[in-house]
C-alpha cells in the first residue's frame, strides 16, 4: 500500500478521544430532565433533535448544545425551569474546555509516515472548536493539509481531491466512522482503513460489513505501519 500520495486522517476517535465526552454529557443531561422523563426516553428524544438539525447547525459541541435546550424544552412542554437551560448551557461549553487525550499510538504513526507520505487531517465539524482541538493536541506540525468539512459525503471528498490536485486512486482515507470516513471514500474511488473505536455515535452506526477490493479494517492505529 505505498502508491498513496496522500494519506488523510479523521480527527476525532481516531487520533483523539471524542464521543466519551459526548456520551458523559448526555448522561448528566437525562439526569437533568428526569422529573419530566425517563433517561432512556430523554436519550432518544436528543438523538431525534440532534438528527434533524444537522441541516442547520452541522456537526459540533454547538449543534448539540442548541438540541439540549430544545429537547429540555420539549420534554418538559416547556416547562423546564431556567436553571435547566443554564446547565445544558453549561455542560456545552463544558465540553469545548475538555482536555485533548491523544489515543494510543498516534504520535508514533504520524512521525513514521510524515517523511514518506502528505499528511492531510480530514474532519467535520465545527470549524472553531476542530481548530481549537487540533492546537492543543500538539499534532498540527505533522500535517500539510487541514480540511475541516460540514460534512464528509461523496460530493465532499470530490471537492477535497480536487483541491489536493490528485486522482481518487492516490487518496488514502483513516477513521473510526464506516459511514464517514469508508463508504464515501470508497464511492468516489480512494482507498480507505478503518480503525474501530469502542464508543461512536448512534447516527454514524453502519450494520452491514464492507466488502471492497479497496478496504482494509485494522484493530489498533499501530498496525498501520505493517503495510505503509
Amino acid at each position: 500500500m505505498s502508491h498513496f500520495e496522500i494519506i488523510a486522517f479523521d480527527a476525532d476517535d481516531t487520533l483523539w478521544a471524542n464521543e466519551p465526552y459526548f456520551r458523559e454529557t448526555e448522561d448528566k443531561f437525562c439526569a437533568l430532565l428526569q422529573d419530566f422523563a425517563p433517561a432512556h426516553s430523554v436519550a432518544r428524544e436528543l438523538l431525534k433533535t440532534e438528527i434533524n438539525n444537522l441541516p442547520l447547525y452541522g456537526y459540533g459541541v454547538k449543534g448539540f448544545m442548541l438540541s439540549m435546550v430544545e429537547t429540555a424544552l420539549k420534554m418538559s412542554n416547556g416547562r423546564a425551569a431556567t436553571q435547566v437551560i443554564e446547565k445544558s448551557l453549561q455542560y456545552g461549553k463544558e465540553l469545548l474546555e475538555k482536555p485533548i487525550e491523544l489515543l494510543d499510538g498516534v504520535e508514533a504513526v504520524l512521525e513514521a509516515l510524515y517523511p514518506k507520505y502528505r499528511l492531510v487531517l480530514a474532519t467535520k465539524g465545527d470549524l472553531l472548536d476542530q481548530e481549537r482541538k487540533l492546537k492543543k493536541s500538539g499534532l498540527m506540525r505533522y500535517f500539510h493539509h487541514i480540511e475541516i468539512m460540514s460534512d464528509k459525503k461523496e460530493a465532499d471528498y470530490r471537492k477535497l481531491l480536487t483541491h489536493l490536485d490528485i486522482s481518487a486512486a492516490q487518496f488514502l482515507m483513516i477513521g473510526n466512522s464506516v459511514k464517514s470516513d469508508v463508504l464515501p471514500v470508497l464511492a468516489v474511488g480512494g482507498h480507505a482503513i478503518h480503525i474501530p473505536y469502542h464508543t461512536t455515535w448512534e447516527h454514524e452506526v453502519v450494520h452491514h460489513a464492507v466488502e471492497h477490493p479497496q478496504f482494509k479494517s485494522v484493530e489498533h492505529i499501530l498496525e498501520l505501519l505493517k503495510f505503509l
